[in-house]
């Protein structure tokens, strides 16, 4: 990684008005170097193919104006650090697609391993069943080496980074914001834990606040990073269908879960299912298309009945049950059959076992395996 010196005009050239990431390259291959960008005349940047002469006179009024001491003030206070796409540490994925940023922020650690990396998106309104989903794809997805990829929303994003958390995977969180700014507030501690296991990242400068315009050029890089991307409840209008259009123009996978054909919240997936999207229903779909070198083997879902029993003192009873019970709902009238227990003793049970943290019940009298807290 370059020095700061370095970086400063790195920072400098992303932060002047109206230089884009693909005007950004095109001023580095002209010139060589941010810093030759910025010693330039207005006469040697209007030679540059596509730039507007508006461009240069922005670029020629403010690269002395910046406030650069104040922007590399506050990377160190928020303990950030700056990633350009020259540097090694930049994701290979990322670098590969049609429109990557010239530079990053990032808090916490990018490594060689996010190369293998799966996004998952959907509605900040999900229900039950989308946060659910989400978590349970998620923790699996992370239990196999893969890190997941997400945008830190309320709703599917939430559970998305949560499920990589919960059984200590990777997870990387890419906010249209600055990294001195969390967005949703409440999601402050989520916005640390990633930090502390992952990474959170974004290509704004610091104090730069979350608007509505900055999404899509945000969810560029949620599907840029990931080598493809499951989207779990969105409406027909909906951010996370242009990250999966996104994900697509970038040549990568898109996988969407199936919801209820009356429900708003799953008009856009099935959608996606229509237009070819491939359907899952199980993280074996998305395991399928990856090169088999991209993931772990699978660990034993099942832990063995003794220990589970001595771990969390189960009953018998409750062993059965719990047995029963795995990582997609089950209605009790089911449970009650595979476990050879009437529902008045499996209702029971159901209770100790919600209490004990190892299960949750859904709507409509459904249970599944908990992986994290919903």
């Amino acid at each position: 990684m370059m020095s700061t010196e370095g970086i400063k005009d790195w920072i400098i050239l992303n932060m002047i008005p109206g230089v884009g990431s693909s005007t950004f390259r095109r001023l580095i291959k002209f010139f060589g170097s941010p810093s030759l960008v910025l010693s330039a005349s207005l006469k040697e940047l209007a030679m540059v193919r596509g730039v507007t002469p508006a461009l240069c006179q922005s670029i020629v009024d403010n690269r002395d104006n910046i406030k650069i001491d104040e922007e590399l003030r506050l990377i160190e206070k928020y303990g950030c650090k700056i990633i350009t796409i020259e540097d090694q540490a930049y994701p290979q994925n990322l670098k590969a697609i049609y429109d990557p940023p010239p530079l990053l922020y990032v808090k916490g650690e990018l490594t060689n391993s996010d190369s293998n990396s799966i996004a998952i998106v959907g509605t900040r309104n999900a229900t039950t069943y989308g946060k659910t989903v989400a978590e349970n794809f998620s923790s699996q997805l992370a239990s196999r080496g893969i890190t997941i990829v997400s945008g830190l929303a309320h709703g599917v994003d939430t559970y998305a980074h949560k499920g990589a958390l919960s059984v200590g995977g990777r997870t990387i969180a890419v906010v249209g914001n600055g990294l001195d700014i969390v967005y949703p507030a409440e999601n402050a501690k989520l916005f640390d834990e990633i930090a502390n296991s992952g990474a959170v990242i974004s290509e704004l400068p610091m104090g730069t606040k979350p608007i509505r315009t900055m999404f899509p050029q945000r969810n560029r890089l949620i599907s840029g990073i990931s080598l493809g991307t499951i989207v779990i409840e969105a409406p027909r209008k909906s951010g996370a269908l242009i990250t999966a259009d996104l994900a697509l123009d970038q040549g990568r996978d898109v996988f969407a879960i199936p919801g209820q054909i009356f429900s708003e919240k799953s008009k856009g997936t099935n959608w996606l299912i229509k237009q070819g999207a491939k359907l899952v229903d199980s993280v074996d779909d998305i395991l399928e298309e990856l090169p088999s070198s991209s993931f772990q083997q699978p660990v034993e879902d099942n832990i063995k009945t003794e220990d589970m029993m001595i771990e969390y003192q189960l009953s018998q009873d409750e062993n059965a049950v719990w047995n029963v019970i795995g990582s997609s709902p089950i209605h009790i009238d089911d449970i009650s059959k595979r476990s050879n227990l009437p529902v008045f003793k499996v209702c029971s049970v159901l209770v100790m076992l919600e209490l004990k943290g190892l299960v949750q019940q859904l709507s409509g009298k459904m249970f599944i395996r908990k992986t994290a807290s919903l």
